[in-house]
């Protein structure tokens, strides 16, 4: 598939039943590297807190932020579909607000669809979005900027009633026009019955087991960039980590002993030109 990913790639993939892969990424150069690859959906998530900038939850994300980073990896694009995250306390206080931001990060981006947390909460935000022409992709289950709510990073759905208003959000998302959600630590099992009684919105899983429509992963988790903690749910496809550590020690090696650069790494000139300089 070499044609644009649009929004109704997503739901026609899902009636299909074509698995659909995401992945995040938050700079040009990883954009590039995973559209190469084929994959169908880009995430630039709020996540970038964590990975990008080093802070201990996304909570400080500014709208500036998901701008800065959602625009560069817009232009490092040519086929998957971009969804910019809403940062915390951009979409909460009122739908205006949640309109306002969302307008922003498609038309200071290029992105081709938002994504925010949260279930009957976020649906009037989500159908004013929907009814401008603004793409929308849910987000419940394990919502981080609800983190300290919800008492820590916890499976969501583990009884029947919070299974119960899982499958609720998700119907209400989908009726308010959200055409994807991201189900995040939510059993196999609950991940499954949520994904049937969706009609025409996708269901993209991470830690969410095999049954729903598609995977996300973090980009970084997935190429083992860093050597801690991973989440359960995390499948490693590279040690990217102590390749880049023994790339670099490497040229420390050879920059101590003066190996590097050597001359096929510079540039020659004229010996008459040293001889005329030094008149």
């Amino acid at each position: 598939m070499n044609k644009k990913v649009t929004n109704l790639t997503i739901k026609k993939m899902k009636q299909e039943g074509t698995p659909i892969s995401m992945i995040t990424a938050y700079d040009y150069i990883m954009a590039q590297n995973v559209d190469e690859a084929g994959i169908d959906m880009i995430l630039v998530g709020d996540s970038l807190g964590n990975v990008v900038m080093g802070h201990t939850s996304t909570l400080p994300v500014t709208m500036e932020d998901m701008i800065h980073h959602t625009a560069a990896v817009v232009r490092g694009v040519k086929r998957a579909l971009v969804v910019g995250d809403m940062p915390f306390m951009s979409y909460q206080e009122s739908t205006q607000q949640a309109l306002h931001n969302a307008g922003r990060l498609m038309k200071e981006t290029g992105c081709d669809a938002v994504k925010l947390e949260g279930g009957a909460s976020v649906c009037e935000a989500v159908k004013a979005m929907t009814t401008a022409g603004i793409p929308v992709v849910g987000h419940i289950g394990l919502t981080p900027q609800s983190v300290h709510q919800l008492g820590g990073f916890r499976v969501q759905g583990k009884n029947s009633e919070t299974a119960k208003q899982l499958i609720a959000d998700a119907l209400k998302l989908e009726e308010a026009g959200a055409f994807a959600i991201t189900l995040e630590c939510v059993p196999t099992d609950i991940a499954t019955e949520i994904t049937k009684a969706l009609h025409t919105a996708a269901t993209i899983g991470i830690g969410a087991g095999n049954g729903t429509d598609g995977q996300v992963l973090v980009c970084t988790d997935l190429l083992g960039m860093s050597n801690g903690f991973r989440p359960k749910f995390v499948k490693t496809y590279a040690d990217l980590h102590q390749t880049i550590v023994d790339a670099v020690g490497q040229y420390i090696h050879d920059v101590k002993d003066r190996s590097f650069p050597d001359e096929a790494h510079g540039f020659a000139v004229d010996p008459e030109v040293v001889k005329a300089m030094k008149e």
